[in-house]
């Protein structure tokens, strides 16, 4: 039962709607907060151009593969897995080109600022607007959220999608197929909407005519229909993804075992949302379920099924990184505001003014530990080697000079990483950009100065010339060495920029 002291808001039809004028008041104020953002957002986007990530260009190679008629490359050497509706909007965007990778991070800036708002709006639908607010600028606060954005990471797009779809179920329960659609969009970029888009169809199907039950179905169905199609049609295995997946995650070390998933979870969680905003966001679970707990089911079940889904990604063997607990990441922010401003949820009284003091003095210390304990300066570094790098490598790979030895043969690469962008850049098929730790193209030894084999004898050897590089591009993880980033033997310099280096053997 609520508490007494509380406002009645949005408990249902029959609760009166705020004043026009403090509505239109409230949507002012939140509609100039989101004009503030984007404009920052633009400044950004064009002091610091970036580009997207390794498994968002794979997305653009395979799209152009599809136009040009080639069967897509899932089964290269450390491929990402597939996501449809990835695969289908840089197939849109490869339209435009070489500005099709720019064209992507646009999209993932666009999607962060929907997502942003998508959250604002979850708070005011079920708690309060103040809520809503402080929920978005703990998003905003958190850079690992505009880094994901910036980088073209379609996690952002994934995560407007869910959060969309929960704040207009929280405004209209189980009405029109608004969240259906959403949830199916979700399902067709990660496998775990799955879950999401399943359990929605039982809660919204149970009351439904068998005309709806069968839409709604059909709807839940379209992400795993369309991705095991899409493995079928490609690879011949209905379930390459799963078995890809799986198999890329224990090479790469990603896996953990049954008793370190709990661990991971909170680990993960920390790092996302900071330990300040995890610890707040419990104390404000505790608080809602106490006070509100009534208008906390949609927040809750996300933050469930958020960690319950890693849960079962871990089990199922698959790469447990921190990406797979966003879901959850937002809705502890989401909570949190609910410890700062949950106040807003009470009637004028002494216990509004107290928890309006405790809130301000939460956000203070919150504010303080962000400013003063998280270094922004790796961020804007990052971003501004991102631009570089990727300006040095389009910059090498269209010296004239390089371009007129590609027919000598492939481009090797020292690890998988920058194969997609060299591809991307070059516009060059799977065969024609190898990797030289791949052990289909390396010598058991790793002999330094030896040319790898008949693949990787001839052609152009890319090294990378600066640490960062190194650190990014070349030896990323424990399955990679520097040697791979010497030259080959036989091969001279043909360019070198201060970044990267071209060597060639015709």
């Amino acid at each position: 039962m609520e508490n007494a002291t509380l406002t009645p808001r949005r408990q249902g039809p029959e609760v009166p709607k705020p004043a026009d004028g403090l509505l239109r008041a409230r949507l002012s104020w939140a509609a100039l907060a989101f004009a503030l953002l984007t404009v920052i957002t633009l400044v950004i986007t064009l002091a610091y151009p970036t580009y997207p990530n390794y498994d968002t260009v794979y997305s653009l190679l395979w799209g152009r593969e599809i136009l040009h008629g080639v069967t897509p490359s899932f089964d290269a050497y450390r491929a990402p897995t597939e996501h449809p509706l990835a695969i289908a909007f840089g197939m849109l965007l490869s339209l435009l080109g070489e500005s099709g990778d720019r064209a992507m991070v646009f999209a993932a800036l666009a999607s962060f600022l929907a997502l942003t708002a998508g959250l604002y709006r979850l708070g005011r639908v079920a708690f309060t607007p103040a809520i809503g607010f402080v929920a978005a600028l703990i998003l905003c606060s958190r850079l690992d959220f505009p880094f994901l954005a910036l980088r073209g990471y379609i996690d952002v797009t994934y995560l407007a999608f869910v959060v969309w779809a929960a704040a207009l179920e929280g405004e209209r329960p189980r009405t029109g197929y608004r969240v259906p659609v959403l949830l199916a969009g979700a399902a067709l970029m990660r496998p775990e909407a799955w879950l999401i888009a399943g359990l929605y169809f039982l809660y919204a199907a149970w009351p439904a005519d068998w005309a709806r039950r069968v839409r709604l179905a059909v709807l839940a169905a379209v992400g795993p229909v369309v991705w095991v199609a899409l493995d079928f049609a490609v690879t011949g295995k209905p379930l390459f993804s799963l078995q890809h997946t799986s198999g890329l995650a224990e090479e790469l070390g990603r896996t953990r075992s049954a008793s370190q998933i709990p661990s991971a979870t909170f680990g993960f969680l920390k790092g996302l949302d900071t330990p300040v905003v995890f610890y707040v966001g419990l104390i404000g679970v505790l608080l809602a379920l106490f006070f509100v707990p009534r208008r906390v089911r949609m927040p809750m079940a996300l933050l469930v099924v958020g960690v319950g889904t890693f849960f079962l990604v871990g089990a199922a063997g698959l790469s447990v990184i921190d990406r797979y607990l966003l879901v959850a990441s937002l809705m502890l922010m989401l909570f949190a505001a609910v410890t700062v401003a949950g106040w807003s949820l009470l009637n004028p009284g002494r216990l509004r003014i107290a928890w309006i003091v405790l809130g301000a003095l939460v956000l203070v210390v919150g504010a303080a530990h962000t400013s003063l304990l998280i270094n922004r300066a790796p961020f804007f570094s990052e971003l501004t080697f991102r631009g570089e790098a990727h300006a040095a490598l389009v910059d090498i790979l269209k010296d004239p000079v390089v371009r007129k030895a590609r027919s000598c043969g492939p481009i090797s690469t020292p690890s998988h990483k920058l194969i997609p962008e060299v591809r991307w850049i070059a516009d060059a098929p799977e065969d024609q950009v190898l990797a030289r730790n791949d052990p289909r193209h390396s010598l058991q030894d790793r002999t330094p100065g030896i040319a790898s084999d008949k693949a990787t004898a001839r052609g152009l050897a890319l090294l990378v010339t600066t640490r960062q590089t190194l650190l990014r591009q070349a030896v990323v993880d424990d399955t990679d060495t520097a040697l791979d980033n010497i030259p080959p033997a036989g091969f001279r310099r043909l360019a070198f920029n201060g970044t990267y280096a071209i060597y060639t053997s015709c």
